[in-house]
């Protein structure tokens, strides 16, 4: 734990001179987002960073695998400093908090729906250059909730929001350590190893909360509701599943296996007021979207299919399409490996509905597969997977959680 808060401390402080950690739109760092570490003069390298990251893997996979040999006051002590000094620093990796406030500009501002435009369709605004170039053009992807949620921090300046979407990603990814130590309690796991596998975990600290990502706020939510389905509280777990959903929708890929779950003799009323829940979450949620947003949101699939066809360098697809200098090669290949992803998730929720897979293992395995498939991949998708993994009884799925982790601290 001490080599995982050193190198993270490090890479904070190195944030203020240090091109590499920062988002491309902020280099140079303006010094009203330098935080309490402007000016603190360090810098690292392209190869020191590596080997930055390198004892910061370890001494996470360390931590998180002996995590049941060390108190559960110093685990959690490590985790809110962590936290603490994440939450005070600059943005780390990436430029999404920009958009998410442009999106809610484009709303409240110029009465226009972000659904159907881009920040581009607004040539006066002042957010342009802080927005990453692929995005300044692109809808918005997010959930209906999320969105009208974040019309309430447009009065604020943009440093503003930038902390507010931060403290939210911080006691996001703090909620959920502490819903996930009570689920492990729930399912008779070490609640101190769960906790410290996803509290001190570098991509949901480093990625989602130090670039304020909105993964973590949508996790909480989605970990709520797993925690009620735990307590035999299906219609509320149906509400909360739907809620995360509409913050973002990964979330929606837990559903399935719930409600497989709910299978065996005299389950019927479980099941059925699972579906009541998350109908009911559904109605209002639509609701919501069409009063801020009228038709726009149905847009959201389109444009995903989109983002996913042109797909990123860090990508089981993208990655081999550019170094190859064929780009053409995505767009068959994403439809394909989007074959392969629903036929393994049908397969995986047989396998629950017949009792044969734990359904929380089983949404793991489902998000492993969604991660390896997907066209676009940024290393804070990684996050999706950690509570899972922290829960699911299959060591092997915690071998991929750490493995993908580290995977995703490469992907800078």
């Amino acid at each position: 734990m001490g080599g995982l808060l050193a190198t993270s401390l490090l890479i904070c402080v190195s944030a203020t001179g240090s091109s590499l950690v920062l988002p491309g739109t902020l280099r140079p760092l303006p010094g009203w987002l330098a935080g309490p570490f402007g000016g603190a003069g360090a810098s690292l390298g392209l190869a020191a960073l590596i080997a930055v990251f390198g004892v910061l893997f370890l001494s996470y996979a360390a931590a998180a695998s002996c995590a049941h040999r060390l108190s559960a006051r110093a685990v959690l002590a490590a985790i809110l400093v962590l936290h603490a000094m994440v939450l005070f620093g600059p943005p780390l990796f990436s430029s999404d908090v920009f958009s998410y406030t442009a999106y809610a500009r484009i709303g409240v501002v110029y009465g226009a729906d972000p659904y159907l435009q881009g920040p581009g369709a607004f040539p006066l605004e002042a957010l342009h250059p802080l927005i990453g170039a692929r995005w300044i053009d692109t809808p918005t992807v997010y959930g209906p909730l999320f969105t009208a949620l974040s019309y309430l921090l447009v009065p604020f300046g943009i440093a503003a929001n930038v902390l507010a979407y931060k403290a939210v990603a911080a006691a996001s990814s703090l909620a959920l350590t502490y819903i996930i130590w009570r689920a492990a309690r729930l399912r008779e796991l070490d609640p101190v190893r769960a906790a410290a596998l996803v509290g001190l975990n570098p991509v949901i600290v480093l990625f989602g909360v130090g670039g304020g990502h909105n993964d973590l706020l949508m996790l909480a939510i989605l970990a709520a509701g797993l925690y009620v389905m735990l307590r035999r509280r299906e219609l509320p777990g149906g509400v909360l599943m739907v809620a995360a959903t509409a913050v973002k929708l990964t979330a929606g890929l837990l559903l399935p296996f719930a409600l497989a779950a709910q299978c065996g003799p005299g389950s019927r009323p479980e099941r059925r007021r699972l579906l009541i829940g998350a109908a009911l979450a559904a109605a209002a949620i639509v609701g919501i979207a069409y009063l801020f947003f009228g038709a726009g949101p149905l847009q959201m699939l389109g444009t995903l299919r989109g983002i996913q066809g042109e797909g990123g360098p860090h990508s089981i697809i993208g990655f081999p399409a550019e170094m190859l200098g064929v780009p053409g090669l995505i767009g068959p290949a994403d439809t394909l490996l989007t074959v392969v992803f629903l036929a393994i998730l049908a397969w995986l929720v047989w396998r629950v509905w017949t009792d044969r897979l734990d359904w929380i293992a089983g949404a793991g395995w489902a998000t492993v597969v969604l991660l390896l498939t997907t066209g676009f991949l940024v290393p804070w998708y990684v996050a999706w997977l950690i509570p899972l993994a922290a829960l699911g009884r299959d060591r092997r799925l915690l071998v991929a959680a750490i493995a993908l982790t580290g995977i995703g601290l490469t992907t800078l």
